[in-house]
């Protein structure tokens, strides 16, 4: 059992894909992290992202919420938003793609929670062996080109204790 932990997931125009990313994460907080928060980041999405979320949060026994930004504000500052609306001790937030498995969690909850690290990054930019699924070729070399260009890797699990995230404020 993990312990608790506030999820952030920014999202914009994801109405295709959110409803199953919401069962998938409260099924594996359900199971691993029942006293975990799964906190949503509309920003500014002009489908149906936030109707979808809220029918995805209905009968759930994890605590949720959906913040809405209008208009669009980018999604550092939805990360923001949702960090800072965390409750619980540990925040982390990840993409509404599930680019990266959350069998992946515990490798970056438990050193922190165990006190051993203030801050976790989880990058696929590292050993490619080490990937379970693989993405099509078109969206890997497009990522790749990416990264050469913006090293910066802001889609994979990135959990902090909530007082290290004044720092990212």
């Amino acid at each position: 059992m993990l312990p608790p932990f506030s999820v952030v997931i920014p999202c914009f125009n994801e109405a295709a894909r959110i409803g199953q990313t919401l069962r998938l994460t409260l099924d594996y907080l359900v199971t691993h992290a029942p006293e975990s928060e799964l906190i949503v980041v509309n920003d500014g999405s002009t489908d149906t992202t936030g109707t979808e979320t809220r029918e995805g949060f209905d009968e759930t026994k994890i605590e949720t919420r959906l913040l809405e930004n209008f208009p669009n504000r980018g999604k550092g500052a939805a990360v923001r938003e949702g960090l800072l609306a965390a409750q619980k001790p540990i925040g982390l937030f990840f993409d509404a793609d599930l680019s990266t498995p959350l069998d992946e969690i515990p490798k970056v909850i438990e050193p922190i929670a165990n006190g051993d690290l203030d801050i976790a990054f989880g990058s696929r930019a590292l050993d490619r062996s080490l990937i379970g699924i693989r993405q099509p070729w078109r969206r890997e070399y497009g990522g790749r080109v990416f990264n050469f260009t913006d090293p910066r890797d802001s889609s994979a699990l990135e959990p902090r204790r909530r007082q290290q995230s004044a720092l990212f404020a």
